[in-house]
């Protein structure tokens, strides 16, 4: 492969690329699908309260926070597949201890097993392994648009499976989804021919402190966590809403969720452009935050029939959509040279924590206050929130590079001032132990040209 610069992913990395993307799809699917769900067919097992069947829907989120981190260091250590592979066969367990519940304490020691399968960190490094520098944001980008659409096939699929074959049915499909992607891992991804120490993808210990006492990583990160909790929290009250106040039995959810999710997902990708092209992603994120706000309130407030419902949820799932989309990448713009990994590790850590306050607290005020507890608790979360989004600064519309350093750029002290004078640079590190470099450019700034020689001079300073 000496073609550095060609466009193209070869046949290994798309393959792996398409592999992973599919077991990350299979695994969100099963963690999604019961969301839509638990809050009506739930209430029929045993010992079931709505604070019990909250804790259910948040459980996963408690042990996914806690062990995400830790497996992928561990994968840095004993290599990718094992740990996946682990990840797979536990969150399938869970899956199964769920299906054969027939209380509520089954199902939530179902869905904390599930979470214990926290393998996202390590797919994320091996995607890194088996694909080149200039692809690897493509590949990545794959991962996160499975994500994105899992979520809304979750929305539909969840109902319709447990229409059919009831709550247990559904987490037996969710076991075999796990099992499917041990199969697709050992058949479909390539091996790995080195484990890289990557700071794009993976967690440095070194960088942990820095980024999380970075003030507009934090505004991101208390983002994504209320997002997560706001999403849960909703999902114990809206589906029942729906029935109570909608009169629309259980089984006919499916096509209120697909609805919203097609118009949401439509509605979200001009206000995406409009954001990346005006650099006014502030702007953009602040006013999603603010339509969440005025979402919950309205669902308080006039959530009383069939078409109110309707028109909530749809603006509901363009906000969700819109922000769900544009956090994950100003994450990348905010973070420091060579910490995108480690932001992107605390990032999600704070999206599990999110999701499981969320369904915690929303069963309980549920319990506590009926549908109108849960909306206006939303409310507060996301007023909370848009104090906080609020005070950020515009991002900085940046692009993060990663250049293997020979032994003599390595040598030379002076190389990272240099770089801070090429146009566009804005930030750069030199990580030894990586022989690499990390730098943070603006695209439409950036002079290439001076940068190509700055990083060829560096090359040659030591040769004479």
């Amino acid at each position: 492969m000496h073609d550095s610069h060609g466009e193209r992913m070869s046949a290994g990395e798309t393959r792996a690329a398409g592999g992973l993307a599919l077991v990350f799809a299979f695994r969100m699917l099963g963690m999604f699908m019961v969301l839509p769900v638990l809050a009506t067919y739930g209430m029929d097992l045993a010992g079931a309260t709505p604070a019990l069947i909250g804790l259910a829907i948040g459980a996963y989120g408690l042990t996914q926070a806690l062990l995400q981190i830790p497996f992928g260091v561990i994968s840095d250590r004993i290599g990718r597949l094992p740990v996946i592979y682990l990840g797979l066969v536990i969150f399938a367990a869970g899956a199964v201890l769920a299906a054969n519940a027939d209380s509520i304490w089954g199902v939530i020691a179902g869905r904390i097993v599930q979470g214990a399968g926290a393998i996202s960190a390590a797919v994320m490094a091996l995607l890194s392994d088996l694909t080149r520098e200039q692809h690897r944001t493509k590949a990545m980008a794959l991962i996160g648009m499975s994500i994105g659409l899992s979520f809304a096939v979750a929305m539909v699929v969840g109902p319709l499976l447990t229409r059919a074959y009831g709550l247990s049915g559904l987490f037996w499909v969710t076991a075999g989804m796990a099992l499917l992607g041990i199969v697709i891992i050992a058949s479909l991804v390539p091996r790995a021919s080195r484990t890289l120490q990557h700071r794009e993808s993976g967690v440095a210990r070194q960088a942990l402190g820095p980024t999380l006492r970075n003030v507009e990583l934090l505004r991101l990160n208390i983002g994504i966590f209320a997002l997560h909790a706001i999403l849960m929290a909703s999902f114990i009250a809206l589906p029942l809403a729906l029935v109570e106040q909608g009169g629309l039995p259980k089984e006919e959810h499916w096509w209120v969720y697909l609805s919203a999710l097609l118009l949401g997902f439509f509605g979200m990708v001009p206000f995406i452009i409009y954001g990346e092209k005006m650099r006014r992603m502030k702007r953009v994120l602040s006013g999603a935050v603010a339509v969440l706000l005025i979402c919950e309130l309205y669902f308080w407030l006039f959530g009383h029939g069939f078409y109110p419902l309707m028109i909530g949820i749809v603006l509901f799932f363009t906000a969700f959509n819109l922000l769900e989309a544009s956090l994950p990448s100003l994450v990348s713009k905010v973070s420091p040279a060579g910490g995108k990994g480690t932001a992107m590790g605390v990032y999600s850590t704070s999206q599990f924590l999110g999701a499981a306050l969320g369904g915690m607290l929303g069963g309980w005020l549920y319990q506590h206050g009926g549908l109108n507890g849960v909306f206006i608790g939303c409310a507060l979360l996301a007023l909370f929130w848009l104090a906080a989004a609020g005070t950020m600064r515009e991002p900085p519309y940046v692009t993060s590079l990663r250049r293997p350093l020979g032994s003599r750029a390595l040598a030379d002290d002076t190389l990272v001032a240099r770089l801070l004078t090429v146009p566009g640079v804005s930030d750069a590190v030199v990580v030894a132990e990586e022989a690499a470099l990390y730098i943070k450019v603006d695209t439409q700034q950036l002079d290439r040209v001076l940068l190509e020689q700055v990083l060829e001079e560096a090359a040659e300073t030591h040769s004479a």
